[in-house]
């Protein structure tokens, strides 16, 4: 009886996440039936063949990992198969980021150990007692799996009579999920050898500036901030106290990103790719920090990220200079490695900037909003409370929007201290771009949907803010192109597009990747006429045809 039992237990817990799907996903019925009867049908066969349950259990445990990886997704994003940005997360997210956000999803956590630890266990000790079922069992049970599966067949072959749209790989859990794992694999083996297939990559970068003007350029790439939170487009609140009392910053409220998952997004900033051709021309691309050491700038890369072995860390390493503060297990003059705020960039800003290079490029990636958002900030910017949450969850929803918009105080702080070390730079055409990589929900409009990088994205997760500062000596040196960048900057901007031409422009440098057309600073700049989105796939698709908050 206890070896029946588990039997149809296990099986019942492995066809949760298929019930789950069918009920959540927007699809007709026929595809709905055919993902809980086809898979349930195959699950029971499979279960069927060996009487030694505990070791078929453990055979089975790849169907484990998947169904809790599902259902944790669920929790988080409320719909979606796991994409395969979601598999390449697992591989590029360091150790601190993954514990901080299993430490905010204990109570799915606990659902998920009650319901497969159980079965794995119980399999163990089958296997130790060598307790086996009945082959008269097994057998009627295949026949009932064989019965199911065809039933199953029978709805799948309708939906594709009745959905042009249907496909297996995209609508039927578990093959979606297994074809995702396959296209994540197949896209790290293929990162893998970005360093062969970007090797003769070249800009052809020509400077138009003066060569003994003295210029420096620092680009900042936030991290999961989104505009919807920033005083100086709008919000409420007072989180920008410092820039808002600016009358010199250019700042766009209409900028979408073209992604909601770092490893994306920020290459794309770095570069002429975006959702239009990421997937054909990343592997072979070089960083905006290439053009600007061939035009003969000095350049420093420095960041408040783990490595993630993936392109940023490549582009990074494209400069004079690289430093990963996080990476640092030693103490400096210039940093406290322990602190790990993006606050320790700016002493190492002083001393690149020290150095008094002609020409200089200074790009910083910024740890900014992700959670945990408590630890990206001192209390001398708490100015909103109680930030005491405990866990993510839509009951904290005040106390948690209260760290986050502390971390935009924070953010505000560290782009003025910035702008502040350009000004006082003498005789220097200087400027300073910054958008953020992706944004953030929030437990939105009663909402449960948390944190960024779900499989379909929401208008929170892809709304930026994108501004720029420019030097009273550039703008007497280069009127032109900041009359344009003001023009420019109350159109729709797609950060993901115009960023890197933005940045080259800005710098005057001619290159034959620089697309003038999506550059801000250009008087022949064109705005998107169609929103994109760079897809779990790779593929541009339409935005407003993806976007779940329409």
């Amino acid at each position: 009886m206890q070896r029946k039992l588990l039997f149809y237990i296990f099986l019942l817990v492995l066809i949760v996440p298929n019930v789950c799907l069918s009920v959540l996903e927007p699809m007709g019925f026929t595809a709905a039936f055919a993902n809980v009867l086809l898979p349930l049908g195959a699950y029971l066969i499979m279960m069927s063949i060996s009487p030694k349950i505990g070791r078929t259990i453990w055979f089975m445990f790849p169907f484990v990992f998947l169904g809790a990886f599902q259902i944790v997704l669920l929790s988080l994003y409320g719909r979606s198969v796991i994409a395969v940005d979601m598999f390449l997360n697992v591989a590029t997210t360091n150790s601190a980021e993954v514990s901080e956000l299993l430490g905010s999803m204990v109570p799915i956590l606990g659902i998920i150990a009650v319901m497969y630890l159980p079965p794995l266990i119980c399999a163990i000790i089958f296997i130790k007692r060598k307790l086996y079922l009945a082959r008269g069992f097994l057998k009627v049970n295949r026949w009932v799996g064989y019965g199911i599966a065809a039933i199953g067949m029978f709805f799948m072959v309708c939906s594709y009579i009745f959905s042009s749209n249907y496909a297996i790989k995209r609508d039927l859990y578990p093959v979606n999920a297994l074809y995702n794992v396959y296209l994540a694999c197949d896209r790290t083996v293929r990162t893998g050898n970005y360093y062969v297939t970007s090797d003769s990559y070249k800009y052809n970068s020509i400077p138009t500036h003066p060569s003994e003007e003295q210029e420096v350029y620092i680009l900042i790439i936030g991290e999961t901030s989104r505009a919807d939170n920033w005083n100086i487009l709008g919000y409420e609140r007072n989180t920008n106290p410092l820039l808002s009392q600016r009358d010199d910053i250019l700042v766009s409220g209409r900028a979408m990103s073209e992604s909601n998952t770092t490893h994306k997004s920020v290459p794309m900033l770095l570069s002429p790719v975006d959702a239009t051709d990421f997937d054909k021309e990343i592997y072979k691309t070089k960083s905006l920090i290439t053009a600007f050491k061939e035009a003969g700038y000095a350049t420093a890369f420095i960041s408040n990220q783990r490595y993630n072995h993936s392109f940023i860390d490549f582009f990074g390493e494209e400069s004079d200079t690289t430093i990963f503060v996080r990476e640092q297990t030693d103490d400096s003059s210039f940093m406290n490695p322990t602190q790990f705020s993006d606050m320790d960039l700016l002493p190492i800003v002083d001393m690149v900037l020290a150095q008094n290079n002609r020409k200089q490029l200074i790009v910083l990636h910024t740890y900014g909003s992700h959670f945990n958002y408590r630890d990206r900030y001192d209390a001398k910017y708490a100015h909103f409370k109680p930030d005491d949450y405990s866990e993510a969850m839509k009951s904290e929803r005040e106390k948690l929007i209260n760290a986050y918009d502390n971390t935009i105080v924070a953010t505000d702080f560290f782009i003025m201290s910035c702008i502040k070390k350009l000004e006082s730079l003498d005789d220097t055409s200087a400027g300073l771009l910054y958008t953020s990589d992706h944004g953030e929900d929030i437990f939105d409009n009663g909402s449960s949907r948390f944190l960024h990088a779900s499989p379909l994205p929401t208008y929170y997760q892809l709304h930026v803010p994108m501004l720029a500062w420019l030097s009273e000596v550039y703008i007497s040196r280069y009127n032109d192109a900041y009359e344009a960048a003001k023009k420019n900057f109350a159109a729709n901007i797609s950060t993901s597009r115009s960023f890197c031409p933005t940045a080259i422009n800005l710098a005057g440098i001619k290159t034959d990747k620089l697309d003038i057309r999506a550059s801000l600073m250009s008087p022949e700049y064109e705005p998107r006429k169609i929103a994109l989105y760079l897809s779990d796939h790779n593929t541009p698709v339409r935005l407003d045809e993806i976007i779940i908050d329409k």
